[in-house]
């Protein structure tokens, strides 16, 4: 899947790349006074890049409007489609474990995540945990949520997360550290009645 989007990623970059060179580079030479050639839209800096009649053309059609208007929502949902992918992306794959002959061996990001969301949410006082590796595939890095119960001391969690389920996940990977950076929350509960 990560060699999809790359080439996604990557063809959609250079057709709008294309896309900006190809329409606005003959735009900005004829607005900085150069001349243009007989087979563009318009011939100088004064010219308009669309008549009052070619504006208005479809303005009395019925299908007009909502043709433009499911159009432009096709290329903002792709647009976002697309942006969600990038940003998801920054989630490491894989991290690469030290096997002591050389070679190494590659270990799924995901399957240590799963592990440490599993270790770190069976802490004590830990109501729901979540975890993000990111980083490089040498070093590592994670990023954990946290959600306590209301009664537990967030210094207590932090320091079972780092020398238990931190310390199991860097030596399971034989990583020489493993960063992370803890977001705590409490669960929201409601008061207590008192009589």
């Amino acid at each position: 899947m990560t060699t999809v989007l790359r080439i996604v990623n990557r063809v959609l970059i250079g057709i709008i790349g294309l896309l900006l060179v190809v329409v606005g580079g003959p735009v900005l030479a004829v607005g900085l006074g150069a001349g243009a050639p007989s087979w563009w839209i318009h011939g100088g800096p004064h010219d308009v890049l669309l008549s009052d009649a070619q504006r208005s053309r479809w303005r009395d059609a019925g299908w007009w409007w909502p043709a433009v208007i499911a159009g432009l929502a096709v290329l903002v949902l792709l647009g976002l489609w697309w942006l969600i992918a990038v940003l998801r992306r920054r989630r490491l794959a894989e991290v690469v474990v030290d096997t002591g002959d050389g070679a190494g061996a590659l270990l799924r990001g995901r399957a240590l995540e799963t592990v440490l969301v599993g270790d770190a949410a069976r802490l004590d006082g830990v109501a729901h945990a979540q975890a993000t590796l990111t980083g490089r595939r040498t070093a590592p890095q994670a990023r954990v949520w946290l959600q306590l119960e209301p009664d537990v001391d967030p210094g207590t969690a932090l320091h079972h997360l780092a020398t238990e389920s931190l310390a199991r996940a860097r030596d399971s990977a034989r990583l020489s550290a493993l960063p992370a950076e803890v977001s705590l929350r409490a669960v929201k509960h409601r008061a207590e009645r008192v009589t």
